[in-house]
């Protein structure tokens, strides 16, 4: 039986070995390059993300919408209502059938995004530039598998490809 010492108080190595647990860190660390590069423009990587969807896609449904971005209806809809009140999107009813919402960015929604491009990629970059740059594409690759093939555990499934 193992020292409970071990079990109750695990040391740095032990977390390192858990992936979750390193994805949740290097999320965090993501979230605080982002803010860094884009925090002056006021946008979240989510909302960036909506944005981004958006403008790749004008008028999708919004349900449609949060499956591209992998984020759960409720979250969705109060980040494109926020994004709305921006003035960065519209929403508006479908014509055929009058409960769908599709979604299109406004001008000061390309707007930001074209301020935003550069911040952004920035962010992305720093995220995985400890990494040699043989292996970037190869982790961005493995990173789009695991999230592939666990993608029906999650709240909000996403469509990859």
């Amino acid at each position: 039986m193992p020292d409970r010492n071990q079990i109750l108080a695990p040391t740095a190595w032990d977390l390192a070995s858990r992936p979750g647990f390193l994805i949740r860190r290097l999320h965090q660390i993501h979230l605080a390059m982002f803010a860094e590069e884009c925090g002056a423009l006021g946008i979240t990587p989510v909302q960036y993300s909506i944005l981004s969807v958006a403008a790749a896609q004008p008028g999708l449904e919004q349900a449609r919408l949060g499956h591209e971005v992998g984020v759960d209806r409720t979250t969705l809809a109060n980040v494109v209502a926020r994004l709305e009140a921006r003035g960065l999107l519209t929403r508006t009813q479908g014509s055929a059938d009058r409960r769908l919402k599709h979604v299109a960015l406004t001008e000061a929604g390309f707007d930001m995004l074209e301020q935003m491009a550069d911040p952004a990629r920035r962010a992305h970059a720093r995220t995985i530039e400890a990494l040699p740059e043989a292996d970037r594409a190869l982790f961005l690759r493995a990173l789009a598998t695991l999230v592939d093939a666990g993608n029906s555990y999650g709240r909000a499934p996403m469509r990859l490809s």
